[in-house]
């Protein structure tokens, strides 16, 4: 492999979603993952319909691909004991189980810190381990309401809604990926490791620009604008004649460009609409006006001419038309490799680039593997199994 993180073992403890999406970008680019399941399995794999032809849910699929896999139980002293070899073979631990179970388990920072000085160890929890609600118990929607996500997403004037992806845990995943390699290069200079936090919350927080930025400036609580932006416009979903378009007017060149191809020029000449700021504090005006132009266009002819003027316009797909856009396969953002179909790689190297190796593996299957290569003879590696510590 010529990939960047070739090289690296990471050892994958956690499940669900933010855990798993950043060990998995951390082996899309070459990093060797041994994700450690319990018997009972992470829980995604049942999370569905629809399933995979092996009878894991889609959902576990699109998280746990290039990964080895172990199944131990650390409830057992022996497991426990497998789960410190592993510590001290691996270079890399992502985790997000509740505050304190390493503790429990005689794995508490700091003996973390003395036993395995360069490991980077990533922990992954819903608000950190302390203040009011350390510990608390949180997932992706939770995070969203706690955090004021879904107080600024929806219609005006209906309810807060959650955003349709669970955009937490993925933003909270790639912060921990990005985290994590921080860390690996500063153990370049200084030899040493050191634990990478990163709480859903936090998340939350951070992503709710431009709005914190507007409330820290003028304390108004920001009010929920639909698909509308609460500073440009028009920035906002419109009904062409067969379908929904997008339209982004982010300055004052593309809105003369846009009237003049809907054929009404004098808009952008209007005081009311002559600047951006002019047009946020008119757009109950402005909406109509361009709405009844934009109803006699087809959605793709309008966003094909409004993107050749230099207007960033698309007609709105739906997952499957997205899935199959040229665009997005040239882009080689859906992989279909032996049998394996899933998304591609966000990001691109082009002298070390990542790849999508193999699907994600079956409960167990690696662990007589692993094991070994922490140097169990099969002899003791079938006492393990007998006595139900491991699993293959």
């Amino acid at each position: 492999m010529n990939a960047s993180l070739t090289g690296i073992r990471v050892l994958d403890l956690s499940r669900v979603l933010a855990g798993p999406l950043c060990s998995q970008l951390l082996a899309d680019h070459g990093a060797e993952v041994v994700k450690v399941e319990a018997p009972a399995g992470d829980e995604t794999r049942g999370w569905g319909p629809p399933f995979v032809d092996d009878g894991t849910s889609a959902y576990y699929h699109a998280l746990n691909r290039n990964k080895t896999n172990v199944c131990l139980d650390l409830t057992t002293a022996d497991g426990r004991r497998l789960l410190g070899e592993l510590f001290a073979s691996a270079d890399v631990v992502v985790e997000n189980f509740k505050a304190g179970t390493l503790a429990r388990w005689g794995l508490p920072d700091e003996e973390v810190r003395r036993r395995f000085p360069r490991l980077v160890h990533c922990r992954i929890t819903g608000f950190g381990v302390d203040g009011p609600m350390g510990g608390m118990p949180g997932y992706d929607a939770i995070a969203q309401a706690y955090g004021g996500l879904m107080s600024i997403n929806g219609e005006p004037g209906g309810p807060p809604l959650r955003v349709g992806v669970p955009i937490v845990d993925m933003v909270t995943g790639i912060h921990a990926f990005s985290g994590i390699l921080l860390a690996l290069h500063e153990r370049h200079r200084s030899g040493r490791g050191q634990l990478v936090e990163c709480a859903l919350l936090d998340t939350a927080i951070s992503l709710l620009h431009p709005h914190s930025a507007a409330w820290l400036a003028d304390g108004r609580t920001p009010r929920r604008t639909g698909s509308a932006h609460p500073s440009i416009a028009p920035y906002d979903t419109f009904e062409a004649a067969d379908g929904l378009l997008f339209v982004g007017v982010g300055n004052d060149r593309q809105f003369r460009d846009l009237t003049d191809l809907l054929g009404v020029p004098e808009l952008a000449e209007d005081p009311r609409f002559a600047a951006n700021s002019d047009r946020i504090g008119n757009v109950a005006e402005l909406r109509p006006l361009l709405a009844g132009r934009i109803a006699t266009w087809q959605r793709h002819e309008l966003a094909r001419a409004l993107l050749a003027r230099g207007v960033p316009a698309t007609a709105v797909h739906d997952v499957g038309e997205a899935l199959t856009d040229p665009h997005v396969r040239h882009r080689g953002m859906v992989v279909d490799h032996d049998g394996y179909r899933g998304i591609g790689l966000p990001v691109t190297l082009h002298r070390t680039p990542g790849a999508v190796r193999s699907a994600p593996r079956d409960r167990g299957a690696d662990t007589r593997r692993i094991l070994r290569s922490l140097g169990y003879a099969d002899a003791e590696i079938d006492a393990l199994i007998a006595a139900d510590v491991a699993r293959d």
